[in-house]
């Protein structure tokens, strides 16, 4: 944990948490350490097992410092990382189930969270029950005896529900339930998953915290009361990341502040822009006061990432392809939360079981990058004029 007060401010923090110059010759950034072997000085240091690091899967100066970084933003107790958001989400569930228990998750959940609960989680005995991301207090009907724990995700993925984080944190607590969150979409300076009741957060820093599309990574951060839980998953299942990746995701998260405040400004402008164009049946953007979950997202979060969808009219799917191959700006790609554009089509009708996605036309998901906003709205505006020429 940084020596730094907590009464700083958030992007105080950023720049300062989990460093420690001076151990490392003044150098500001952590070095990145590569390695498995670590030397004992005398047997009795080796017996004893005490040194702070002992073997290179359990741990370095590079991950410690990453880890403390996050733990401090978070709010919680101790954050582990892995080598890609799912690991973190696999490792957060494994450490709070075993054969015959029930777990509750949002039907809006991100879809490879999905396929591991009705894959992996399946095989080993566990029960996955969906339920209505707008459930709110309507969650403890749900909630059985063997339910040990209840995954969210606020905003839910490709939709952006809105969920009752703290109602549903009690109610889960009340049934003896722990409630992890995967707050990606927000990261820790837009949402503070510790102050709503959240007891596991979970994040794919290969998005916001990395910053720049060029690594892969993971994080859990845990409350007090369930940390060591997670800590002996996460041992025993011997995740660790690449030494480059861990560095990328400290570099990255030194700028992760001022990136989204400048993709959230262009996201919310571009947002509005979009509720103006003839061609669009709605957006979905939880700061727009259009979204039904406007309000628990201002009560709740601090600001909004870049990351968005809106759904067209009804097209031919000639007319779609028209429009998004000759886009320059937004790239078709997976993930987000990098430097660049993205745009990707949607349809999550197939696997949605506990509510169902009715609209007419395609459902379109953007992530906002650090481009002109002007320049972003030039590359939908010819796309939308493509559209058109192929109706």
């Amino acid at each position: 944990m940084s020596k730094r007060t907590r009464k700083q401010k958030a992007d105080t923090r950023v720049a300062h948490a989990g460093r420690e110059p001076q151990r490392y010759h003044g150098f500001v950034n952590t070095p990145i350490y590569r390695g498995s072997t670590v030397l004992f000085p005398t047997l009795a240091s080796l017996e004893a097992n005490e040194q702070e690091f002992t073997y290179g899967r359990l741990g370095t100066p590079t991950i410690k410092a990453l880890e403390e970084a996050i733990a401090e933003l978070e709010g919680g107790k101790r954050t582990l990382l892995t080598p890609s958001g799912l690991t973190a989400i696999a490792t957060s569930l494994l450490a709070f189930v075993s054969a015959g228990d029930e777990i509750l998750v949002s039907d809006s959940v991100y879809r490879p969270t999905r396929r591991f609960c009705d894959h992996v989680l399946k095989r080993l005995g566990v029960k996955t029950t969906y339920y209505d991301p707008l459930v709110g207090g309507g969650i403890k009907d749900l909630l059985s005896d063997k339910t040990t724990v209840v995954f969210a995700e606020s905003p839910g993925s490709q939709t952006f529900e809105v969920q009752d984080i703290p109602t549903i944190a009690g109610a889960a607590h009340e049934a003896g339930a722990v409630l992890i969150m995967d707050n990606t979409w927000a990261t820790p300076l837009y949402f503070k998953p510790f102050g709503h009741g959240v007891d596991v957060s979970v994040q794919a820093a290969t998005k916001y915290i990395v910053g720049h599309a060029d690594a892969m990574l993971g994080a859990i951060t845990a409350s007090e009361k369930v940390a060591r839980a997670v800590e002996k998953v996460h041992e025993d299942l011997g995740l660790c990341p690449g030494p480059e990746d861990v560095y990328l995701g400290l570099r990255g998260l030194r700028t992760l502040g001022v990136r989204l405040a400048r993709q959230q400004q262009s996201a919310i402008e571009l947002a509005k822009w979009l509720e103006t164009r003839p061609e669009v049946e709605r957006v979905l953007h939880p700061a727009l006061p259009s979204h039904p979950g406007h309000q628990l997202w201002r009560r709740d979060f601090t600001g909004a990432s870049g990351l968005f969808a809106f759904v067209l009219k009804p097209v031919s799917h000639s007319a779609l392809a028209a429009m998004l191959d000759g886009l320059t700006l937004f790239g078709m790609g997976y993930s987000w939360g990098g430097f660049e554009s993205l745009i990707l089509p949607f349809d999550p009708r197939d696997y949605r079981t506990a509510t169902k996605w009715q609209v007419e036309g395609q459902a379109v998901r953007l992530h906002v990058g650090l481009e002109d906003v002007e320049d972003l709205k030039a590359d939908l505006d010819a796309g939308f004029a493509r559209l058109a020429h192929h109706r």
